[in-house]
């Protein structure tokens, strides 16, 4: 499986540590475009030409059919965001861009949680979802899918509690945020 003389594999974590793959702030843009084909294509090829690895991509109409919104997230630190930002606003079907800040956003995230759920552990694992808020929105004898909306913390704190039980399968949806008060992006 690994190569000869490795003792043991690395977790993820030990992995990204060891490289140092996530080296600072967060970055959360939110993108509003022309809801046409091939922008989002065109906006992630600026992106991928530039180094930059797209963490999370969400991408939905707006209150306008004419106008979508693209909400990615990126960690800034490896290549300043600022360049990117400025060749965006170049692009002919980009109308407004807004790099969130942490503490004038509101962000959620979606994720399902299928978990096998049998006898006593079933039980255990729907307290858990309710302390969590979540909602167990299908079941079967062997398991249970769960679930859950909140911030990142949340979702990675329910994957841990949930991992014991047996993790069949994760889906998350990826970030949105939305700036707080009355401004628009």
């Amino acid at each position: 499986m690994g190569e000869p003389g490795t003792k043991e594999l690395l977790s993820l974590e030990e992995l990204n540590a060891a490289v140092g793959l996530r080296t600072g702030r967060k970055h959360v843009l939110s993108i509003l475009v022309e809801n046409r084909p091939g922008v989002l294509t065109r906006i992630a090829g600026l992106f991928a030409r530039r180094g930059f690895n797209i963490e999370t991509l969400t991408v939905g109409p707006t209150q306008d059919a004419q106008v979508a919104r693209i909400t990615l997230t990126v960690d800034g630190a490896l290549h300043p965001i600022d360049q990117v930002t400025k060749q965006l606003h170049k692009l002919i079907n980009v109308l407004k861009i807004r790099d969130l800040e942490p503490n004038g956003t509101v962000s959620r995230e979606l994720a399902m949680f299928k978990i096998a759920a049998e006898g006593p552990a079933r039980s255990e694992l729907l307290e858990f979802c309710e302390i969590f808020r979540g909602r167990v929105v299908d079941a079967t004898r062997r398991s249970v899918v769960i679930e859950i909306t909140g911030e990142e913390e949340k979702i990675n704190a329910f994957e841990e509690v949930a991992r014991p039980y047996g993790l069949i399968e994760i889906i998350r949806t990826g970030e949105i945020a939305m700036a707080r008060g009355r401004s628009e992006t």
